[in-house]
Protein backbone atom coordinates (compact mmCIF):
# COMPACT_ATOMS: atom_id res chain seq x y z
CA UNK A 1 0.00 0.00 0.00
CA UNK A 2 2.80 2.61 0.97
CA UNK A 3 4.65 2.22 -2.28
CA UNK A 4 1.27 1.87 -3.83
CA UNK A 5 0.63 5.50 -2.65
CA UNK A 6 4.04 6.64 -3.24
CA UNK A 7 3.94 5.92 -7.07
CA UNK A 8 0.65 7.77 -6.95
CA UNK A 9 2.30 10.59 -5.76
CA UNK A 10 4.99 10.40 -7.85
CA UNK A 11 3.09 10.44 -11.41
CA UNK A 12 1.29 13.58 -9.70
CA UNK A 13 4.10 15.20 -9.45
CA UNK A 14 5.44 14.21 -12.86
CA UNK A 15 1.99 15.10 -14.29
CA UNK A 16 1.28 18.05 -12.54
CA UNK A 17 5.01 19.72 -12.19
CA UNK A 18 4.81 22.34 -14.98
CA UNK A 19 1.06 23.82 -13.78
CA UNK A 20 2.24 24.27 -10.21
CA UNK A 21 5.45 25.72 -10.99
CA UNK A 22 3.35 28.10 -13.65
CA UNK A 23 1.32 29.12 -10.70
CA UNK A 24 4.49 29.65 -8.50
CA UNK A 25 5.79 31.80 -11.12
CA UNK A 26 2.63 33.71 -11.43
CA UNK A 27 2.50 34.56 -7.77
CA UNK A 28 6.48 35.13 -7.90
CA UNK A 29 5.88 37.93 -10.37
CA UNK A 30 2.61 39.48 -8.74
CA UNK A 31 4.38 39.80 -5.64
CA UNK A 32 7.89 41.29 -7.25
CA UNK A 33 5.50 43.87 -8.94
CA UNK A 34 4.10 45.06 -6.05
CA UNK A 35 7.43 45.15 -4.30
CA UNK A 36 9.59 46.42 -7.58
CA UNK A 37 6.73 48.29 -10.12
CA UNK A 38 6.45 52.21 -9.27
CA UNK A 39 3.23 53.29 -9.59
CA UNK A 40 2.49 57.03 -9.77
CA UNK A 41 -0.65 56.85 -7.77
CA UNK A 42 0.47 54.83 -5.01
CA UNK A 43 3.94 55.80 -4.23
CA UNK A 44 4.85 55.48 -0.81
CA UNK A 45 8.15 55.98 1.35
CA UNK A 46 9.06 52.51 0.55
CA UNK A 47 8.67 52.85 -3.19
CA UNK A 48 10.90 55.01 -5.17
CA UNK A 49 11.02 55.71 -9.20
CA UNK A 50 12.30 54.04 -11.74
CA UNK A 51 16.40 54.71 -12.89
CA UNK A 52 17.33 53.95 -16.51
CA UNK A 53 20.22 55.55 -17.93
CA UNK A 54 19.16 57.95 -21.26
CA UNK A 55 21.85 56.82 -23.10
CA UNK A 56 21.34 57.25 -26.82
CA UNK A 57 22.82 54.32 -27.57
CA UNK A 58 20.80 51.98 -25.29
CA UNK A 59 18.36 50.77 -28.29
CA UNK A 60 21.31 49.41 -30.52
CA UNK A 61 22.39 46.99 -27.63
CA UNK A 62 20.62 43.39 -27.51
CA UNK A 63 21.61 42.09 -24.19
CA UNK A 64 21.70 38.08 -24.64
CA UNK A 65 21.27 35.87 -21.51
CA UNK A 66 22.56 32.01 -21.82
CA UNK A 67 20.80 30.02 -19.80
CA UNK A 68 19.33 26.37 -19.33
CA UNK A 69 15.81 24.49 -18.22
CA UNK A 70 17.89 23.22 -15.07
CA UNK A 71 18.43 26.67 -13.68
CA UNK A 72 15.77 28.98 -15.42
CA UNK A 73 12.94 28.89 -12.23
CA UNK A 74 15.76 29.32 -10.01
CA UNK A 75 17.71 32.09 -11.42
CA UNK A 76 15.81 34.01 -14.41
CA UNK A 77 13.24 36.02 -12.53
CA UNK A 78 15.70 38.23 -9.94
CA UNK A 79 16.17 39.40 -13.67
CA UNK A 80 13.15 39.98 -14.67
CA UNK A 81 12.31 42.60 -11.59
CA UNK A 82 15.83 44.20 -11.71
CA UNK A 83 18.14 45.12 -14.50
CA UNK A 84 16.07 43.71 -17.46
CA UNK A 85 13.31 46.54 -16.92
CA UNK A 86 15.76 49.03 -17.97
CA UNK A 87 17.04 46.90 -21.01
CA UNK A 88 15.06 47.88 -24.04
CA UNK A 89 16.11 44.71 -26.03
CA UNK A 90 16.98 41.49 -24.68
CA UNK A 91 16.93 37.65 -25.76
CA UNK A 92 17.14 34.73 -23.49
CA UNK A 93 18.53 31.68 -25.27
CA UNK A 94 18.25 27.95 -23.46
CA UNK A 95 18.14 24.43 -24.44
CA UNK A 96 14.68 24.16 -23.91
CA UNK A 97 11.92 26.29 -25.49
CA UNK A 98 8.97 27.36 -23.39
CA UNK A 99 7.10 30.35 -21.83
CA UNK A 100 8.21 32.29 -18.76
CA UNK A 101 6.17 34.38 -17.05
CA UNK A 102 5.57 36.35 -20.46
CA UNK A 103 8.75 36.08 -21.47
CA UNK A 104 9.71 33.57 -24.51
CA UNK A 105 12.67 31.85 -24.00
CA UNK A 106 14.06 30.22 -27.21
CA UNK A 107 16.12 27.01 -28.45
CA UNK A 108 19.30 27.96 -28.96
CA UNK A 109 19.63 24.29 -30.68
CA UNK A 110 16.62 23.69 -32.95
CA UNK A 111 18.76 24.41 -36.30
CA UNK A 112 21.74 22.85 -35.21
CA UNK A 113 23.06 19.64 -37.12
CA UNK A 114 20.65 17.17 -36.32
CA UNK A 115 23.67 14.38 -36.90
CA UNK A 116 25.70 16.14 -34.17
CA UNK A 117 22.87 16.01 -31.62
CA UNK A 118 22.02 12.90 -32.38
CA UNK A 119 25.89 11.13 -31.67
CA UNK A 120 26.63 13.15 -28.95
CA UNK A 121 26.07 11.83 -25.42
CA UNK A 122 25.73 15.47 -23.87
CA UNK A 123 22.61 15.94 -25.62
CA UNK A 124 20.47 13.32 -23.72
CA UNK A 125 19.10 15.94 -21.89
CA UNK A 126 18.10 18.24 -24.46
CA UNK A 127 16.04 15.63 -26.61
CA UNK A 128 14.32 14.11 -23.11
CA UNK A 129 13.33 17.92 -22.84
CA UNK A 130 11.96 18.02 -26.48
CA UNK A 131 10.09 14.62 -26.09
CA UNK A 132 8.97 15.54 -22.05
CA UNK A 133 9.00 18.59 -21.78
CA UNK A 134 9.64 19.76 -18.34
CA UNK A 135 9.53 16.36 -16.78
CA UNK A 136 12.95 15.40 -19.02
CA UNK A 137 15.16 17.18 -16.43
CA UNK A 138 14.82 13.43 -14.30
CA UNK A 139 17.57 12.01 -15.49
CA UNK A 140 18.72 8.08 -14.09
CA UNK A 141 16.39 8.86 -11.21
CA UNK A 142 17.91 12.65 -10.49
CA UNK A 143 15.71 15.71 -10.67
CA UNK A 144 18.11 18.19 -12.64
CA UNK A 145 15.86 21.59 -11.35
CA UNK A 146 18.79 23.54 -10.20
CA UNK A 147 22.41 24.50 -10.05
CA UNK A 148 23.30 26.33 -7.03
CA UNK A 149 24.79 29.56 -7.77
CA UNK A 150 28.24 28.38 -8.82
CA UNK A 151 26.52 26.06 -11.19
CA UNK A 152 27.32 22.17 -10.62
CA UNK A 153 29.74 20.02 -13.32
CA UNK A 154 27.33 16.87 -12.62
CA UNK A 155 24.27 18.60 -14.12
CA UNK A 156 23.68 17.95 -17.57
CA UNK A 157 22.63 20.94 -18.34
CA UNK A 158 26.28 22.12 -18.02
CA UNK A 159 27.60 19.74 -20.30
CA UNK A 160 25.37 20.78 -23.19
CA UNK A 161 26.41 24.65 -22.10
CA UNK A 162 29.68 24.30 -24.71
CA UNK A 163 27.89 23.84 -27.90
CA UNK A 164 25.51 26.95 -27.17
CA UNK A 165 27.73 29.61 -27.86
CA UNK A 166 28.55 29.10 -31.61
CA UNK A 167 24.70 28.71 -32.68
CA UNK A 168 24.19 31.54 -30.28
CA UNK A 169 25.70 34.14 -31.71
CA UNK A 170 24.65 33.30 -35.22
CA UNK A 171 20.74 34.02 -33.59
CA UNK A 172 21.47 36.88 -31.94
CA UNK A 173 22.65 38.64 -35.12
CA UNK A 174 19.74 37.42 -37.06
CA UNK A 175 17.12 38.49 -34.26
CA UNK A 176 18.59 42.15 -34.43
CA UNK A 177 20.52 42.60 -37.45
CA UNK A 178 20.58 47.10 -36.78
CA UNK A 179 22.38 46.47 -33.56
CA UNK A 180 26.17 47.58 -33.02
CA UNK A 181 26.55 45.95 -30.07
CA UNK A 182 25.49 42.72 -28.57
CA UNK A 183 26.05 41.69 -24.79
CA UNK A 184 26.19 38.07 -23.53
CA UNK A 185 25.78 37.36 -20.12
CA UNK A 186 24.61 34.53 -18.05
CA UNK A 187 22.03 34.40 -15.39
CA UNK A 188 24.35 34.44 -12.36
CA UNK A 189 26.11 37.38 -14.10
CA UNK A 190 25.38 41.15 -12.91
CA UNK A 191 25.23 43.87 -15.44
CA UNK A 192 25.51 47.56 -14.49
CA UNK A 193 23.72 48.88 -17.44
CA UNK A 194 24.73 52.56 -16.89
CA UNK A 195 28.19 52.11 -16.87
CA UNK A 196 28.12 49.50 -19.80
CA UNK A 197 26.67 52.03 -22.07
CA UNK A 198 28.90 54.27 -20.78
CA UNK A 199 32.14 51.87 -21.86
CA UNK A 200 30.42 51.08 -25.06
CA UNK A 201 30.26 54.87 -26.00
CA UNK A 202 33.92 55.15 -25.72
CA UNK A 203 34.33 53.22 -29.11
CA UNK A 204 33.77 53.02 -32.81
CA UNK A 205 30.63 51.91 -33.23
CA UNK A 206 32.06 50.06 -36.96
CA UNK A 207 34.83 48.66 -35.58
CA UNK A 208 35.50 44.84 -35.06
CA UNK A 209 35.78 44.35 -31.32
CA UNK A 210 35.92 41.62 -28.65
CA UNK A 211 35.88 42.52 -24.98
CA UNK A 212 35.79 41.08 -21.68
CA UNK A 213 37.61 39.57 -19.04
CA UNK A 214 40.69 37.50 -20.46
CA UNK A 215 41.26 33.73 -19.54
CA UNK A 216 43.50 30.89 -21.01
CA UNK A 217 42.79 27.31 -21.16
CA UNK A 218 46.35 26.42 -22.80
CA UNK A 219 47.11 28.41 -25.02
CA UNK A 220 43.84 29.91 -26.12
CA UNK A 221 42.93 33.25 -25.29
CA UNK A 222 39.35 33.90 -24.64
CA UNK A 223 36.46 36.01 -22.77
CA UNK A 224 34.95 34.35 -19.53
CA UNK A 225 31.46 33.77 -20.42
CA UNK A 226 30.01 34.01 -16.85
CA UNK A 227 31.93 37.51 -16.77
CA UNK A 228 30.14 38.63 -19.70
CA UNK A 229 31.18 39.95 -22.79
CA UNK A 230 30.88 42.22 -25.98
CA UNK A 231 30.73 41.71 -29.47
CA UNK A 232 30.79 44.29 -32.28
CA UNK A 233 28.60 43.40 -35.51
CA UNK A 234 31.90 43.29 -37.73
CA UNK A 235 33.09 40.64 -35.39
CA UNK A 236 29.59 38.50 -35.44
CA UNK A 237 29.88 38.50 -38.18
CA UNK A 238 33.45 37.29 -39.35
CA UNK A 239 33.19 34.60 -36.31
CA UNK A 240 29.60 33.71 -38.07
CA UNK A 241 31.27 33.13 -41.48
CA UNK A 242 33.96 31.29 -40.33
CA UNK A 243 31.74 28.83 -38.25
CA UNK A 244 29.13 28.24 -41.53
CA UNK A 245 33.13 27.59 -43.21
CA UNK A 246 34.38 25.42 -40.55
CA UNK A 247 31.25 24.09 -39.15
CA UNK A 248 32.59 20.00 -39.34
CA UNK A 249 35.85 21.12 -37.51
CA UNK A 250 34.04 23.49 -34.87
CA UNK A 251 31.51 20.70 -34.19
CA UNK A 252 34.45 18.88 -33.27
CA UNK A 253 36.61 20.29 -31.41
CA UNK A 254 33.29 21.73 -29.11
CA UNK A 255 32.95 18.34 -28.92
CA UNK A 256 36.63 17.76 -27.65
CA UNK A 257 37.11 20.82 -25.27
CA UNK A 258 34.69 21.32 -21.70
CA UNK A 259 34.43 25.04 -22.26
CA UNK A 260 32.28 27.03 -24.58
CA UNK A 261 33.43 30.48 -24.16
CA UNK A 262 36.90 28.72 -25.04
CA UNK A 263 35.71 27.47 -28.58
CA UNK A 264 34.12 30.65 -29.16
CA UNK A 265 37.31 32.44 -28.28
CA UNK A 266 39.17 30.89 -30.90
CA UNK A 267 36.92 30.97 -33.54
CA UNK A 268 37.00 34.64 -33.33
CA UNK A 269 40.79 34.19 -33.48
CA UNK A 270 40.72 31.93 -36.50
CA UNK A 271 38.12 34.78 -37.67
CA UNK A 272 40.98 37.62 -36.82
CA UNK A 273 39.39 38.87 -34.21
CA UNK A 274 41.44 39.88 -31.08
CA UNK A 275 40.33 40.60 -27.53
CA UNK A 276 40.40 42.76 -26.09
CA UNK A 277 41.18 42.52 -22.45
CA UNK A 278 38.70 44.39 -20.22
CA UNK A 279 39.43 43.06 -16.71
CA UNK A 280 38.13 44.70 -13.80
CA UNK A 281 35.42 46.50 -15.46
CA UNK A 282 34.42 43.05 -16.69
CA UNK A 283 34.72 40.70 -13.25
CA UNK A 284 34.68 36.84 -12.90
CA UNK A 285 36.39 35.53 -10.44
CA UNK A 286 33.91 36.32 -7.08
CA UNK A 287 30.48 37.84 -6.47
CA UNK A 288 30.68 41.46 -5.01
CA UNK A 289 30.37 39.95 -1.23
CA UNK A 290 33.46 38.07 -1.62
CA UNK A 291 35.68 39.89 -3.78
CA UNK A 292 38.58 40.94 -2.51
CA UNK A 293 38.99 44.74 -4.18
CA UNK A 294 42.66 44.95 -3.38
CA UNK A 295 43.30 41.88 -6.13
CA UNK A 296 46.01 42.54 -9.01
CA UNK A 297 45.70 41.21 -12.77
CA UNK A 298 47.57 42.14 -15.30
CA UNK A 299 49.04 44.85 -12.68
CA UNK A 300 45.36 46.09 -12.01
CA UNK A 301 43.62 46.93 -9.24
CA UNK A 302 39.54 46.76 -9.24
CA UNK A 303 39.40 50.08 -7.05
CA UNK A 304 40.10 52.66 -8.94
CA UNK A 305 38.29 50.99 -12.41
CA UNK A 306 34.33 51.28 -12.94
CA UNK A 307 32.32 48.02 -12.67
CA UNK A 308 30.14 46.69 -15.40
CA UNK A 309 29.70 43.12 -14.12
CA UNK A 310 30.28 40.91 -10.99
CA UNK A 311 29.44 36.67 -11.61
CA UNK A 312 28.31 34.13 -9.28
CA UNK A 313 25.74 36.68 -8.23
CA UNK A 314 23.05 34.81 -5.91
CA UNK A 315 19.61 36.48 -6.30
CA UNK A 316 19.85 37.96 -2.66
CA UNK A 317 23.17 40.28 -3.80
CA UNK A 318 21.61 40.90 -7.45
CA UNK A 319 18.67 42.00 -4.91
CA UNK A 320 20.30 44.54 -3.01
CA UNK A 321 23.04 45.35 -5.73
CA UNK A 322 20.16 46.52 -7.72
CA UNK A 323 19.03 48.38 -4.89
CA UNK A 324 22.39 50.03 -4.26
CA UNK A 325 22.99 51.25 -7.97
CA UNK A 326 19.43 53.02 -8.14
CA UNK A 327 20.04 54.70 -5.00
CA UNK A 328 23.55 55.77 -6.49
CA UNK A 329 22.23 57.09 -9.24
CA UNK A 330 18.92 59.05 -7.94
CA UNK A 331 21.55 60.31 -5.63
CA UNK A 332 24.13 61.36 -8.91
CA UNK A 333 22.47 61.32 -11.81
CA UNK A 334 25.03 62.82 -13.86
CA UNK A 335 28.17 61.59 -11.71
CA UNK A 336 31.02 60.01 -13.30
CA UNK A 337 31.03 55.92 -13.02
CA UNK A 338 30.14 53.78 -10.49
CA UNK A 339 33.51 52.20 -9.54
CA UNK A 340 34.26 49.32 -8.06
CA UNK A 341 35.78 51.70 -4.91
CA UNK A 342 32.21 53.29 -5.02
CA UNK A 343 30.74 49.63 -4.30
CA UNK A 344 33.26 48.91 -1.36
CA UNK A 345 32.39 52.38 -0.09
CA UNK A 346 28.53 52.44 -0.39
CA UNK A 347 27.41 48.95 -0.23
CA UNK A 348 30.16 46.47 1.18
CA UNK A 349 32.03 48.90 3.80
CA UNK A 350 28.40 50.09 5.80
CA UNK A 351 27.92 46.29 6.43
CA UNK A 352 30.81 45.94 8.12
CA UNK A 353 31.58 46.14 11.79
CA UNK A 354 33.65 45.20 15.17
CA UNK A 355 31.26 41.84 15.69
CA UNK A 356 28.55 39.75 13.36
CA UNK A 357 27.05 36.90 14.50
CA UNK A 358 25.64 33.82 11.96
CA UNK A 359 28.44 35.54 9.66
CA UNK A 360 31.54 34.01 7.98
CA UNK A 361 33.49 37.15 6.63
CA UNK A 362 35.79 34.66 4.58
CA UNK A 363 39.02 35.14 6.04
CA UNK A 364 40.59 32.72 3.52
CA UNK A 365 44.15 33.72 3.34
CA UNK A 366 45.69 30.29 4.75
CA UNK A 367 48.94 31.61 4.72
CA UNK A 368 48.49 34.93 6.51
CA UNK A 369 46.42 32.96 9.33
CA UNK A 370 49.57 30.45 9.66
CA UNK A 371 51.98 33.26 9.78
CA UNK A 372 49.61 35.57 12.35
CA UNK A 373 48.22 32.40 14.66
CA UNK A 374 50.90 30.64 15.58
CA UNK A 375 50.24 30.54 19.27
CA UNK A 376 47.17 28.07 20.74
CA UNK A 377 45.58 30.62 22.81
CA UNK A 378 44.36 32.49 19.66
CA UNK A 379 42.11 29.72 19.06
CA UNK A 380 40.53 29.48 22.83
CA UNK A 381 37.78 32.25 22.30
CA UNK A 382 36.03 34.86 20.03
CA UNK A 383 37.94 37.74 21.88
CA UNK A 384 41.15 36.11 21.57
CA UNK A 385 41.36 35.79 17.91
CA UNK A 386 40.33 39.33 18.03
CA UNK A 387 43.15 40.70 19.94
CA UNK A 388 46.04 38.72 17.50
CA UNK A 389 44.35 39.99 14.47
CA UNK A 390 44.66 43.78 16.45
CA UNK A 391 48.21 42.95 17.43
CA UNK A 392 49.12 42.36 13.63
CA UNK A 393 48.88 45.72 11.64
CA UNK A 394 48.15 44.15 8.27
CA UNK A 395 45.24 42.37 10.04
CA UNK A 396 41.92 43.91 9.02
CA UNK A 397 39.22 41.11 9.51
CA UNK A 398 38.97 37.19 11.36
CA UNK A 399 36.36 34.88 11.71
CA UNK A 400 35.84 32.54 14.59
CA UNK A 401 33.70 28.93 15.56
CA UNK A 402 34.55 27.25 18.28
CA UNK A 403 38.61 26.22 18.77
CA UNK A 404 39.44 27.99 14.82
CA UNK A 405 40.33 31.63 14.68
CA UNK A 406 41.26 32.62 11.21
CA UNK A 407 42.52 36.22 9.88
CA UNK A 408 43.23 38.36 6.82
CA UNK A 409 44.80 40.90 5.58
CA UNK A 410 41.83 41.48 2.46
CA UNK A 411 38.72 42.89 3.30
CA UNK A 412 35.42 40.52 2.09
CA UNK A 413 31.81 41.09 3.52
CA UNK A 414 30.88 37.21 3.28
CA UNK A 415 27.93 35.57 4.07
CA UNK A 416 25.47 35.00 6.46
CA UNK A 417 26.34 31.55 8.02
CA UNK A 418 27.12 28.90 10.92
CA UNK A 419 29.75 27.31 9.20
CA UNK A 420 33.39 28.60 8.62
CA UNK A 421 34.84 28.67 5.32
CA UNK A 422 38.58 27.60 5.56
CA UNK A 423 39.82 27.20 2.23
CA UNK A 424 38.38 29.17 -1.00
CA UNK A 425 38.17 28.62 -4.36
CA UNK A 426 38.82 31.97 -6.79
CA UNK A 427 38.83 30.33 -9.83
CA UNK A 428 35.34 28.30 -8.91
CA UNK A 429 34.01 31.14 -6.32
CA UNK A 430 32.99 28.50 -3.98
CA UNK A 431 33.90 27.37 -0.49
CA UNK A 432 36.13 24.27 -0.94
CA UNK A 433 35.85 23.29 2.92
CA UNK A 434 33.48 24.70 5.56
CA UNK A 435 34.69 23.63 8.98
CA UNK A 436 31.19 22.36 11.13
CA UNK A 437 30.89 24.15 14.32
CA UNK A 438 31.46 22.31 17.86
CA UNK A 439 29.49 22.43 20.38
CA UNK A 440 28.47 26.00 21.63
CA UNK A 441 27.93 28.10 18.68
CA UNK A 442 28.18 29.02 15.26
CA UNK A 443 30.74 31.25 13.49
CA UNK A 444 31.34 35.29 14.37
CA UNK A 445 32.90 37.53 12.23
CA UNK A 446 34.83 40.56 12.93
CA UNK A 447 36.79 43.85 11.24
CA UNK A 448 39.30 45.96 12.70
CA UNK A 449 37.28 49.03 11.78
CA UNK A 450 39.99 52.24 12.64
CA UNK A 451 41.99 50.32 9.93
CA UNK A 452 39.31 50.07 7.24
CA UNK A 453 39.31 53.80 7.15
CA UNK A 454 42.58 53.82 6.64
CA UNK A 455 42.40 50.93 4.11
CA UNK A 456 40.17 53.46 2.26
CA UNK A 457 42.10 56.18 2.07
CA UNK A 458 45.40 54.78 0.97
CA UNK A 459 43.34 52.88 -1.74
CA UNK A 460 41.72 56.19 -2.40
CA UNK A 461 45.68 57.42 -3.23
CA UNK A 462 46.29 55.31 -5.83
CA UNK A 463 43.48 56.52 -8.16
CA UNK A 464 44.13 59.80 -10.21
CA UNK A 465 41.39 62.06 -11.43
CA UNK A 466 40.75 59.80 -14.57
CA UNK A 467 37.44 57.99 -14.98
CA UNK A 468 39.91 54.40 -16.24
CA UNK A 469 38.17 52.94 -18.84
CA UNK A 470 40.08 50.43 -20.42
CA UNK A 471 40.01 51.19 -24.60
Amino acid sequence: MAMAAGRSWSNFRRRYRTAIAALLICGFFIHSYRRSTPSASILSQHQTPLYCPQNPIAKQVLVVLRTGATEVFEKLPIHLTTVLRCIPNYAIYSDFEEEFGGHHIHDVFDELDRDLKDSVPDFKLYHQLKTKGRDGLSMDGIAHDGSGASGSLSNPGWKLDKFKFLPMIDKALRRMPQAKWFVFVELDTYLMWTNLLDYLSQFDAEASHYIGKQMYIGDVLFAHGGSGFVLWVPAMRKVIHHWNSHMKDLNQYTIEQWAGDMVLGKALKDAQVSLLWAFPHFQGDDPVSTLDHNITKINRQPWCYPAITYHHMPENEIRSLWEFEQEWYRRRPRSAPLRHADVFKGYIYPSLSKERSDWDSYSVDKAFSNDVLKCEEVHSSFEACKSACERNTRCLQFSYRTSRCLASSEVRLGKASTLQCSEYSTAASRCDMMEEPAAGGAVRSGWIVDRLEEYIRTMDRTCDDRIGWIT
